[in-house]
């Protein structure tokens, strides 16, 4: 039994592998190289559904307790929205834990420095606007949790590239109408490589292999990835 374990894990790490370091290629097709079928589809809704259910029930306490904790750092809304952009273009609003000060956009406004930094990677190595809870909630990535409600209602996928808005979606020049070609996901590829802090730019290769690989077997492989990653990265 053991033996079949490591194997199994072994042939993961490979497959995955594969997928980002073939992200690099400079040959990245602008058409969807291989299209999955019916099935898959059918198998990633039901998976989602089912994953994303037994995550709001079972994590109830811990959105409650988060809930508690942002309003008694700052008394400010608990949940950050923001209109984005999914499957064929559809526009959504995902859902958040507040992770920053409630007037974080005047705040960037008020330091060009940092907003030429943001400009550039639509985000900041040391933000300065994310409050005290709000650092613990994105070291361990349960700022994302209310995310399962966008799931739930289908905007988004567990897996799948990371969710952007339209401004940014220009970002992706040529490959755009691909990236809109899957939905959005709460976690995929980048999120748990070794990357994880790559440009923006390197992000659009990732994505656009994930879409030219994406299958219920990687799903579940990028699945069980990101907690290993996230309590790794949370030490």
């Amino acid at each position: 039994m053991e033996r079949l374990t490591v194997s199994k894990s072994k042939q993961q790490n490979e497959y995955l592998a594969s997928c980002i370091e073939g992200s690099s290629a400079l040959n990245i097709s602008t058409d969807i190289i291989r299209e999955p079928s019916l099935l898959y589809y059918i198998s990633k809704r039901l998976i989602d559904i089912i994953l994303a259910t037994l995550g709001m029930v079972v994590l109830m306490p811990i959105f409650l307790a988060i809930a508690i904790c942002i309003k008694l750092d700052d008394a400010g809304e608990v949940l950050y929205r923001r209109e984005m952009i999914g499957l064929q273009g559809r526009r959504f609003i995902i859902l958040k834990f507040r992770t920053m000060i409630p007037n974080a956009d005047a705040y960037l406004e008020q330091y060009p420095e940092l907003m030429l930094e943001y400009q550039k990677n639509m985000k900041l190595k040391h933000d300065p606007r994310v409050t005290r809870v709000g650092g613990f909630l994105r070291k361990t990535a349960l700022d994302e949790l209310p995310q399962l409600l966008n799931v739930l209602v289908g905007h988004m996928s567990l897996v799948g590239p990371r969710s952007l808005p339209a401004s940014e979606l220009m970002r992706y020049g040529e490959y755009a109408k691909k990236r809109l070609t899957v939905k959005p996901g709460i976690t995929g590829l980048w999120q748990i490589s070794e990357r994880r802090h790559i440009s923006y730019d390197e992000r659009i290769p990732l994505d656009m292999q994930y879409i030219d690989n994406h299958s219920i077997f990687l799903d579940l492989v990028i699945l069980v990835k990101t907690p290993i990653v996230i309590i790794v990265h949370a030490k």
